[in-house]
């Protein structure tokens, strides 16, 4: 009986071996692609708010300059121009 009870026991501590390592790889393989998938969305997500963030910006320089041309134009004076050029920039 003991040798009968030996080659059993080997044979099915190998078989859960196989069957753990199988699963640890399957497991590893899913991670990995899951992973993939969220560094993915996540770019996606912030290709989105870069261009939102983009699109929302004010553009100073061109406000800016068209206050300095009504200044050079003598339609602004130097008083006027610096009060709405604090005002653009937030100051």
């Amino acid at each position: 009986m003991l040798g009968r009870r030996g080659p059993g026991l080997v044979r099915g501590m190998a078989a859960t071996a196989v069957v753990a390592g199988t699963a640890g790889a399957v497991r590893h393989r899913q991670e990995q692609r899951w992973a993939g998938q969220e560094q993915q969305a996540y770019e996606q997500d912030m290709a989105a708010q870069q261009q939102m963030a983009a699109a929302a910006e004010p553009d100073y320089t061109a406000e800016l300059e068209q206050l300095a041309r009504l200044k050079q134009q003598g339609i602004l004076t130097e008083e006027e121009f610096e009060a709405k050029k604090r005002q653009i920039l937030g100051i």
